[in-house]
């Protein structure tokens, strides 16, 4: 089961090059309409040209971009950080020029940590953070006055741009975090319900045979009857002592056999009796331990119920995947005993997985489902990305079931049905 849970490859996060750009021509609007009212209709003093001149330079840059990507839909890790690198840069100088810290625009800082956290990676963001609390201190010595009416100068004493400085510190590492944190949980669950659908594909793929050899019988079906019919004519026109008479008649039975099997392959799936289509709990829990017998730990398998009465289950693979999934997951942690018990009344049926573990951690319990958790030592039998339970979890509650997670002498997994969810078409007891 574990292959299942690899097939999302860790890949360098992108993003949309008209995304950005938007977002880049905005702030540049956004940065000409206020140089424009503060410096012309507020007739404040400032440095109207250079402040004019850095948004030209980003306006460019944007140009520069949409050129150099005009056939990319998707921007690298490593240039959308570039970027926003810039723009901290240019919003900077920008506020050097204009107050520093005491330019109520100086929040705009954090805007490229938002903007990163949530679409690159934590090394990026960290990264691009530094560079804002670097840009942001330098700004508290190094800065020209406030614009202010000609003739006036606004001075806020050291304390308060002190107090600004660690605002804008506060801000950036709890909204930055916060983003971060909810758009790489939003990731993760993407990208595991994605390998989840993957997985349970392949499988229904698997379980899609039956339809395949139904529609193949099918199809054979009128030349095995041509080839019948004429070996039937050429036995009873051959004299019994023919040399030929013996093989005649093997071709015809043959032929007799194969039509036999493909009417047994046409009613495929049509039978509720057949092992394709349903079976008992003995038989899925064997089908499900079977593969990982001989790995160093015993499994124990428990029945508790009327075996004359035993659930009967639809083979589902989302059932089959997820069980195996748990199964195996206790016998990576076992010490020497898997116990896996299943107890059935006439209305549910509980399928309990234990093992003689360390059992779940307490930070990791409070989690456990949810995708990427994992807490296996490198030298822990098994592997993965964590997704294993994640995904076993979520297929398992497709099919109707509820799934408990408990730490009590080991791990302990409790998997319940309610019977009708099972093999709804037959009458409930049966």
């Amino acid at each position: 089961m574990t292959e299942g849970t690899a097939v999302l490859s860790v890949r360098e996060r992108v993003v949309r090059v008209r995304t950005l750009l938007l977002l880049r021509w905005l702030a540049i609007l956004g940065q000409l309409t206020a140089i424009l009212f503060v410096g012309v209709f507020l007739d404040f003093d400032m440095p109207l040209s250079a402040c004019l001149g850095l948004v030209a330079l980003s306006a460019w840059s944007n140009v520069f971009l949409r050129v150099k990507f005009a056939d990319n839909r998707q921007m690298s890790e490593s240039w959308t950080a570039g970027v926003m690198a810039f723009d901290i840069a240019q919003l900077a100088l920008q506020l050097g020029l204009t107050g520093g810290l005491t330019n109520p625009f100086a929040l705009l800082l954090i805007a490229p940590v938002m903007v990163s956290a949530t679409t690159l990676s934590a090394s990026r963001t960290m990264t691009l953070g530094a560079f804002v609390l670097l840009s942001a201190t330098m700004l508290v010595v190094a800065h020209e006055p406030l614009p202010w009416y000609s003739g006036e100068h606004y001075s806020p004493p050291f304390l308060f741009i002190g107090g600004i400085w660690l605002s804008l510190v506060c801000s950036l590492i709890f909204m930055g975090s916060y983003a971060f944190r909810v758009s790489e949980e939003n990731r993760q669950l993407a990208d595991a319900l994605g390998a989840t659908e993957v997985i349970l594909q392949r499988e229904m793929n698997l379980h899609a045979l039956d339809g395949l050899a139904a529609a193949a019988a099918h199809e054979l079906g009128t030349p095995l009857a041509t080839i019948l019919v004429v070996s039937k004519e050429m036995e009873r026109e051959l004299p019994p002592d023919s040399p030929l008479a013996e093989d005649v008649a093997l071709l015809r039975s043959q032929t007799e056999r194969c039509r036999e099997i493909l009417g047994r392959l046409k009613n495929l799936g049509d039978d509720s009796d057949s092992p394709l289509v349903r079976l008992n709990v003995r038989t899925l829990i064997e089908e499900v331990a079977e593969p990982h017998r001989g790995a160093g730990v015993e499994i124990q398998v428990e029945l508790n119920g009327d075996l004359s009465d035993q659930p009967l289950v639809a083979r589902n693979p989302a059932i089959h995947y997820g069980l195996g999934n748990l199964v195996e997951n206790a016998v990576d942690f076992a010490e020497t005993l898997v116990r896996i018990t299943a107890t059935w009344t006439s209305e549910r049926l509980t399928i309990v997985i234990a093992d003689d573990g360390p059992g779940f951690a307490d930070d990791v319990l409070d989690r456990i489902g949810d995708p990427y958790v994992s807490r296996r030592r490198e030298d822990q039998r098994g592997g993965g990305m964590g997704l294993g339970i994640f995904i076993a979890k979520t297929l398992l509650e497709r099919t109707g079931a509820t799934v408990k997670f408990e730490a009590r002498d080991g791990a302990t997994v409790t998997v319940a049905w309610p019977r009708r969810t099972l093999w709804p078409t037959l009458p409930s007891g049966h």
